[in-house]
């Protein structure tokens, strides 16, 4: 275990529950420590269900495509705590977080407090620590009561689709949900809004409305749409034509546009050239990669392998659609290799995908208690109509993947699935 597990593992037992969603703890602990949050670079604020980090993804290149320092946070990490926190562009290294989460330990002395509100009270203070222009601020969960809403003056807001996702949580309806999604919004601050299910909509009106606010909403004020294999991007201000993401999926058009929006509304420093690099240059793992190395060469010639953290049923209607737009530029039989935790309904998460997949193999998400078991998917999948079976472990599913010649496999279902998949690939983001 590195040093960096060992603190993280001391700070997880501070709470009794991974989720309590509330903001006194992180207010005692900011207090504590000198309000951090109140000396930040300008912050962009980004709720959502889906998109959050493809989005803040764009966002960053945009930004330092025009020559712009800028910290990001983002959770959860894929193989290393490290992803979570940017510094300026960097990573943060083991030796400055494991110094700031001792830190932090020794300031909260044993308080209840959970392990994601101390963890962003971390990056709190390395952002108020390091120079640098713009902080992009991805919300954890909800919008409301989450952790990294206790930013007072953002400078933006965005949120991106809401959905029906962590019901327990944040309510049982789209509307519900898109409330506590628009918890984010401040008077006085910017905001813009990507296209949504209009019950969702109506209430981040209504919240806006409270506030004062005049949302840029997608659909309305803008709108970004791919045009002969290219993104056209249109507001009041003009007509933008651009290539394609880099990121893959007509997901990806929407979310680069929700970026491009936000950064016309919010009158950032970047012009058409900068817009025009980002959109080249951007990196997100996992977000439906080609992955090469050890895992693909476990498949057959002439086989491709896919990564995808796809882990609800908004992320999956998404990546379907990707993938049959794939199929129609280049045929192949669809393998699919899922995972997935015990808070999601396989056959919901998969019925998108109703039709398309020649074979399923399910796995358990190792090191994960919480993960649903291969079994019980497989199951769970034989019984709404697809051909699922279990496999033992990740290297076991691709094996059976290569019995299919010439196939398009894809790895998906959640996040931590795919950070198992990048470790065991020897792939580690930075």
């Amino acid at each position: 275990m590195s040093r960096t597990d060992a603190i993280l593992k001391r700070l997880s037992g501070l709470h009794p529950k991974l989720i309590d969603l509330g903001l006194e703890r992180l207010e005692r602990l900011l207090a504590d420590l000198g309000n951090p949050e109140e000396h930040l670079p300008p912050v962009i604020h980004v709720a959502g269900t889906n998109g959050k980090g493809s989005t803040v993804a764009f966002l960053r290149a945009m930004l330092e495509a025009s020559g712009k320092s800028v910290h990001v946070y983002t959770s959860p990490h894929l193989v290393r705590f490290n992803e979570r926190i940017r510094l300026a562009g960097k990573l943060v290294t083991s030796r400055r977080l494991n110094g700031v989460l001792e830190r932090l330990e020794t300031v909260n002395a044993g308080q209840n407090i959970t392990y994601f509100e101390i963890t962003t009270a971390a990056a709190f203070v390395l952002f108020a620590e390091t120079k640098a222009d713009y902080v992009l601020l991805e919300v954890g969960m909800g919008g409301t009561y989450d952790t990294t809403n206790v930013v007072k003056h953002p400078l933006g807001t965005i949120i991106t689709p809401v959905d029906l996702d962590h019901m327990a949580f944040l309510g049982n309806t789209i509307g519900k949900i898109a409330v506590e999604k628009a918890g984010i919004l401040k008077r006085g601050s910017l905001a813009v809004i990507a296209r949504q299910a209009d019950e969702g909509l109506a209430s981040i009106d209504r919240v806006a409305r409270r506030l004062g606010v005049t949302p840029f909403v997608a659909g309305q004020d803008f709108d970004a749409y791919e045009q002969d294999g290219r993104l056209v991007y249109q507001d009041e201000a003009g007509l933008l034509d651009l290539p394609r993401p880099k990121l893959i999926g007509a997901h990806q058009f929407e979310n680069a546009g929700v970026a491009i929006a936000a950064v016309r509304h919010f009158k950032l420093p970047v012009d058409s050239a900068a817009i025009e690099k980002g959109l080249q240059t951007v990196t997100w793992p996992a977000r439906l990669s080609s992955l090469q190395g050890p895992l693909r060469d476990l498949l057959g010639p002439g086989a491709e392998l896919w990564l995808d953290g796809g882990h609800n049923a908004h992320g999956t209607r998404a990546l379907a659609r990707a993938l049959a737009d794939m199929n129609a530029a280049r045929p192949a039989p669809l393998v699919l290799i899922m995972g997935m935790m015990n808070t999601r309904v396989p056959a919901d998460v998969l019925a998108p995908f109703a039709g398309m997949a020649q074979k399923i193999l399910t796995l358990t998400i190792p090191g994960e208690p919480n993960a649903h078991k291969a079994a019980f998917i497989a199951e769970a999948l034989r019984g709404a109509g697809f051909l699922a079976t279990a496999s033992r472990s990740i290297d076991a599913a691709l094996r059976s993947a290569a019995e299919v010649p010439n196939a398009r496999v894809v790895i998906s279902g959640s996040l931590y699935l795919a950070g198992q998949v990048l470790h065991r690939n020897g792939t580690i983001p930075d």
